[in-house]
């Protein structure tokens, strides 16, 4: 058994080590994309003007994405705003643990749909959202409807959300530098193809596009590094306000052998429900096991293996 407060820091470490390396790799591939960038535009290397460029469209939006972020999902959910009445026990729920984690209550919504999910959204803990399925109400009881919230909100207390919005905009970075780089490549090519290239600037050519090629994947695989361990940090959270890990690895459980699938969620809102949406099958081992790299949650063997531990 290990101390709750030992795995929110054990978490804590390993998402400050992945943020850490996931910076210093997008700066190195913007370093190397912007000298490409500068070769093909017949310039020596040295130039960052394309960067600015790219900064600029990313920074604008990301603006909107950061505002607005919690309108436009739940718009494409077509969640509802909760009613006390109606949805009496979720919003008791919520409004007790608000008060027991020291945040202010977020705003309830519900998507009319019987796949049991939760998700939160929202930019920091005064301008947050809690949205839960009809199916997630109906099919868990209390306490573990408890353990739900609770990891819901420990995303919120610990600005996860915003977290990732910047994790998605340095992944959007190197995506349109590597876009631009490789319609230049093979569509406009270098303004001056009278100057021979050096071999320095021919290395740095080959490194571009190469890293135009492999960064953006390598980059989402990171963020989703990241967007797992957080999942991780919540789980230990949520211990931490409830004292009951047993419901939310009931809740867990439950949520993941449902056979239905979310059809409110796509790939762009994936990444924020407790568990995947997505009900993938297990038949190809070896190909689940390379799967399992794009998953934006844990295995919820894992998840279950720590809280049990929690116990």
């Amino acid at each position: 058994m290990i101390n709750i407060y030992e795995a929110q820091a054990a978490n804590q470490r390993k998402s400050i080590f992945i943020v850490l390396i996931f910076s210093i790799f997008v700066f190195l591939s913007v370093y190397i994309i912007s000298q490409a960038f500068s070769i093909y535009s017949g310039y020596k290397p040295g130039g960052l003007g394309f960067v600015g460029i790219a900064l600029i469209i990313s920074g604008l939006s990301s603006y909107v994405g950061y505002f607005y972020s919690d309108k436009i999902v739940l718009g494409i959910s077509g969640a509802r705003p909760a009613n006390k009445k109606r949805d009496f026990m979720f919003y008791t729920v919520v409004e007790n643990l608000s008060i027991a984690s020291g945040i202010p209550q977020p705003k309830l919504f519900v998507i009319e749909d019987s796949a049991p999910n939760a998700f939160a959204t929202g930019r920091d803990p005064k301008h947050a959202v809690i949205c839960a399925t009809t199916g997630l109400l109906d099919k868990l009881n209390r306490t573990e409807l408890e353990g739900v919230v609770a990891h819901e909100i420990t995303h919120i207390r610990n600005y996860d959300i915003r977290l990732m919005s910047i994790v998605s905009v340095m992944v959007g970075v190197i995506a349109l530098l590597g876009d631009w780089l490789l319609r230049m490549r093979w569509y406009g090519g270098s303004r001056d193809n009278d100057r021979k290239s050096s071999g320095a600037e021919v290395i740095i050519l080959f490194l571009g596009i190469l890293f135009a090629l492999l960064s953006p994947v390598i980059a989402n695989l990171i963020k989703l590094a990241i967007s797992r361990r957080r999942e991780f940090a919540a789980d230990a959270g949520a211990v931490g306000i409830t004292r009951q890990p047993d419901g939310l690895i009931r809740a867990l459980k439950k949520i993941s052998e449902d056979g239905e699938i979310l059809e409110a969620a796509n790939k762009a809102t994936a990444h924020m429900y407790i568990v995947n949406p997505f009900k993938g099958e297990k038949n190809n081992l070896a190909v689940f096991r390379f799967a399992s790299l794009f998953n934006t949650h844990p295995p919820i063997e894992e998840r279950i293996a720590t809280l049990t531990k929690m116990s």
